[in-house]
């Protein structure tokens, strides 16, 4: 009996060295954004899965662009999986700096994926990120206060529409602002929205020939809009708000427009967080009839830095993360509305999502978004709300920072495009272009 006993003691011995020698530790960067977060919440179901310890870096959106840019440009090897999107994701496996993730097996359905992201995410056909979402922009209202001020919300509005709507829905006595805008310094903070924004005003970075255009009419008349809008119809202090600090203002009643990532679609209407959960409609971001819509195109996915010593417990956590089983998770934990959107075409096909308001919009606005055509003039780089180019996210950073100084008081719009034209054709000379 004692034999017996202990041979069932040794194999059993065994079996936990074979599980744990085949068990590793991950670390993933990732951005403090509420999916991310819900995801962190789940992934003891990855670890009961496969064995595999998760560990977390999670970070304010600037600064974990900038950690992860060091660490993969340095070699670090701080993160076996990193948030990154549709900037980065192209350059950085077009340089070998990301794994494949062309092996990723039948069951995953990499076909699956809307093909605007799968494309953004790929360089010559061979997909480096996988999208945890995918997103556009979209205006999201408050109905009541549209409908006090009079007025109702077209399904494509243009920009002169909004203004005139934010400042009939403004009562700063009450603390409603009729709309919250980015203003926080960063390439994908205030200038995402700018950038996009400027698109359907007739404005770009750079000519064909790539000279900067901040000195362009058309510049110049999008930054003069926005900053007036602003200071008349937004909330104060907002050249330090960003993403986040917009969804807290919005979900605590306090905008009446919002115009931002479609993702934050399911955070405003979930009852439990918003307080105006059952007052939220949605629309087109504006245009103003030049062809061009304010509306960008962004994937957070996850990628796989080269040379980790985790490939394969990295690759099987990117599997779990953004699989069709994973939707089905949060859908059946949290309810459809709260899981992540803008990925797959099986997600829209699902008749229980297509009752989920936002869905429809959130859908329209990632097809209409044309990175390859994101102007309404010629241009020589692709990119809706970033020009896919490595220098990119350093001059645009700068040009993020005088733009905000702008919106805070400290300069005037043509003294901001000044400079920014300066640093950019700076920059880019400097790279030789």
């Amino acid at each position: 009996m004692y034999l017996k006993n202990a041979l069932r003691a040794a194999t059993a011995l065994g079996l936990v060295a074979a599980t744990s020698a085949q068990a590793d530790t991950i670390t993933i960067a990732t951005v403090n954004n509420g999916d991310m977060i819900r995801m962190q919440g789940l992934s003891d179901d990855f670890t009961a899965k496969t064995g595999h310890e998760v560990e977390w870096v999670t970070l304010e959106e600037n600064v974990l662009r900038q950690r992860v840019t060091t660490d993969i440009t340095t070699k670090g090897g701080q993160f076996d999986i990193m948030t990154i999107g549709m900037y980065e994701t192209p350059i950085w496996g077009q340089n070998g700096w990301l794994v494949p993730l062309d092996d990723l097996g039948a069951e995953y359905d990499v076909d699956d994926i809307l093909p605007a992201m799968r494309g953004g995410l790929s360089h010559d056909g061979t997909l480096y990120a996988a999208p945890f979402y995918g997103e556009s922009s979209m205006i999201m209202y408050r109905t009541d206060l549209m409908e006090a001020a009079g007025l109702e919300m077209p399904e494509a509005p243009t920009w002169d529409f909004v203004a005139d709507a934010a400042r009939a829905m403004t009562d700063k006595d009450n603390e409603i602002y009729g709309i919250c805008l980015r203003g926080k310094a960063g390439w994908g903070e205030n200038m995402a929205f700018l950038t996009a924004t400027a698109n359907a005003f007739g404005a770009r970075w750079f000519d064909d020939n790539w000279q900067a255009q901040f000195d362009s009419p058309e510049w110049n008349e999008a930054l003069t809009f926005y900053l007036d809008l602003m200071n008349e119809a937004g909330p104060p202090g907002a050249s330090s708000n960003g993403f986040n600090e917009n969804l807290s203002l919005f979900q605590q009643g306090k905008c009446g427009m919002w115009i931002d990532a479609t993702v934050a679609a399911s955070f405003v209407t979930n009852p439990s967080e918003s307080t105006v959960a059952d007052k939220v409609g949605f629309a087109l971001a504006p245009d103003t009839g030049k062809g061009k819509r304010g509306n960008w195109l962004w994937a957070w996915a996850l990628g796989i830095p080269a040379g980790t010593d985790n490939e394969a417990a990295a690759k099987e956590f990117i599997q779990w993360a953004t699989s069709k089983d994973y939707i089905e998770m949060v859908a059946e934990k949290e309810g459809w509305a709260n899981v992540p959107p803008g990925a797959r075409q099986s997600l829209y096909d699902n008749p229980s999502y297509q009752e989920v308001p936002f869905a429809d919009m959130t859908l329209k606005s990632i097809l209409s978004a044309d990175p390859l055509n994101p102007t309404v003039d010629p241009v020589p780089y692709v990119g809706v709300q970033f020009v896919a180019i490595p220098e990119f996210a350093g001059f645009a950073t700068e040009v993020g920072q005088e733009f905000s100084a702008a919106l805070a008081g400290q300069q005037t719009a043509d003294e901001a495009l000044e400079k920014a034209q300066a640093l950019t054709t700076d920059a880019m000379e400097a790279a030789g272009y």
